[in-house]
């Protein structure tokens, strides 16, 4: 198997090119910044450039893709992206996820409350299969919101390079970048964002000193709604407790979330897939997104939630047959980026991941689960996945093993320095 070449990037910035980490690039960064410049970057030869825009950031600036156009790069550029209609980000670009690359700012809309009034306990509502446990619609869901930042953190990407260097902390780390300049009820995502450190036992009074300086902005003022903060984290185990039931997570050995009863018997409807799934197999992880309140005693309570699945490499999946897809592909060395289903329904078909070394596009890999999801699929579906004449990889578990997977082409791009 033929090793991958790791392209030159280019941008232009100003009338002048600048290849990924020369020296002065940072600066050139900075600048454009200031003068509201739009870098262009030269990752496709014989091309204009593909339009970028500067975004600030904690760490200093960075150079991000305008909103739309990931899939006008090449398939080797870090600034590639699938088309949105290859999952269920297609569906929410533009109406729950505005991105503004004025401000560097993405205003995203959420269909669940960040408070709860003294007094009324909200339920959530009954939601199908591997949703959020709440209703489901043009905004955000618990379930859509950790798959965007997961695809904004990019750990849906995946090349072989990456074997055994994403761990926890790694997860953490880009999770809380995807996080930043993000905005929703007018309020900065990162400040309600709890996500727990990698536990060391050396720092548990520091750590546990920080988490609990967080949580401190959500306890209840009498007369006031109560702020929610949002948890993303790895689930250990959900057992019972002295009253009712709690999750314990990995990372925060010293303290329990509590589910009330009404909520934990849903998370049994809702998501027994995932946790069937999830119990039976060891090389699993089992992700949770929920809203939590803190009471008086600073003791957390599930109000919310939403479960995720993902590999030993923090790759999502779906199922099974997902996990057999996702597995062969990294223990052939592929380059891919893992597509996930948003908001969309079970049923609705979708691209399971996009190679990324097939040549000069992508090339979408679809798994069907039935035969009349395989028959009935939208015209319109299959010409966004399909380009020219490239046959679309497509699997049927029900009609036998995986195909062979599509041989790798690598391309080098040559755009030259002037």
């Amino acid at each position: 198997m033929n090793s991958p070449i790791e392209p030159t990037i280019l941008y232009e910035i100003g009338g002048r090119r600048w290849a990924r980490g020369t020296p002065g690039l940072a600066e050139a960064i900075a600048e454009a910044h200031a003068r509201h410049l739009r870098p262009r970057c030269l990752c496709l030869p014989d091309n204009e450039g593909a339009e970028m825009y500067v975004a600030r950031l904690m760490e200093g600036y960075t150079v991000k893709r305008m909103p739309n156009t990931g899939s006008q790069h090449a398939t080797s550029c870090p600034s590639y992206e699938p088309p949105a209609e290859f999952s269920g980000l297609g569906q929410l670009v533009g109406t729950a996820i505005v991105e503004n690359p004025a401000t560097g700012e993405t205003a995203l809309k959420l269909d669940f409350p960040m408070t709860k009034l003294p007094g009324r306990s909200t339920l959530p509502a009954a939601a199908s299969a591997s949703s959020s446990v709440a209703s489901q619609g043009p905004k955000l869901g618990l379930r859509a919101l950790l798959h965007y930042l997961w695809d904004q953190a990019e750990l849906t990407h995946w090349k072989p390079g990456f074997a055994g260097r994403r761990t926890w902390g790694t997860v953490r780390k880009h999770l809380l970048q995807a996080a930043e300049n993000k905005f929703t009820h007018g309020h900065a995502l990162l400040a309600s964002l709890y996500i727990p450190e990698v536990f060391s036992v050396e720092q548990r009074e520091a750590i546990t000193t920080r988490r609990l300086r967080q949580w401190a902005r959500a306890q209840p003022k009498p007369g006031q709604p109560q702020p929610l903060l949002l948890l993303v984290a790895e689930v250990k185990e959900i057992v019972p407790s002295r009253y009712g039931h709690k999750a314990i997570l990995k990372h925060i050995p010293d303290q329990a979330f509590a589910l009330d009863e009404p909520l934990y018997r849903r998370l049994g409807r809702c998501f027994e897939q995932e946790l069937s799934a999830w119990g039976t197999d060891g090389d699993l992880h089992l992700l949770m997104i929920a809203t939590f309140r803190v009471d008086d005693a600073a003791v957390p309570g599930l109000v919310e939630l939403s479960l995720m699945l993902a590999t030993a490499q923090w790759l999502p999946v779906e199922d099974g047959w997902e996990k057999q897809l996702v597995g062969a592909l990294v223990r052939s060395g592929r380059s891919f980026i893992k597509g996930l289903r948003y908001n969309e329904a079970p049923d609705q078909p979708l691209v399971a991941a996009s190679l990324l070394d097939c040549g000069d596009a992508p090339r979408p890999l679809l798994i069907t689960r039935d035969r009349g999801q395989s028959e009935h699929m939208p015209p319109d579906f299959m010409a966004q996945t399909i380009r020219g004449d490239t046959p679309l990889w497509q699997w049927n578990p029900a009609d036998g093993d995986m195909p062979g997977l599509p041989p790798q082409q690598h391309r080098q791009l040559t755009t030259p320095l002037p």
